[in-house]
């Protein structure tokens, strides 16, 4: 393996980790965004009030888009065997 694999190997391992996390954080970002809003609206500034939400969001944003995410995983996984299969030797 030389360099530029290397570097090709590293680029869909991070685009894969941030296509893995991105369902998440973005549920967690629309949620958080619109319980500051809340909060902001009415005064009411209870530190719990943020967790519970945002939880539920994430875990629901996971279920849905598990398969996706698995998706994804498996075809990095698929590229890099294909990889190591074709390597010179």
């Amino acid at each position: 393996m030389n360099e530029a694999d290397a570097l090709d190997l590293m680029r869909m391992a991070l685009a894969t980790v941030l296509m893995g996390c991105a369902p998440a954080v973005g549920a967690a970002m629309v949620v958080g965004i619109l319980v500051a809003l809340f909060q902001a609206l009415t005064q009411i500034q209870e530190a719990t009030l943020t967790f519970v939400p945002k939880i539920i969001a994430v875990f629901v944003a996971l279920m849905i888009s598990g398969s996706f995410v698995g998706a994804q995983v498996y075809a990095f996984s698929e590229q890099t065997y294909q990889r190591i299969a074709n390597a010179p030797k």
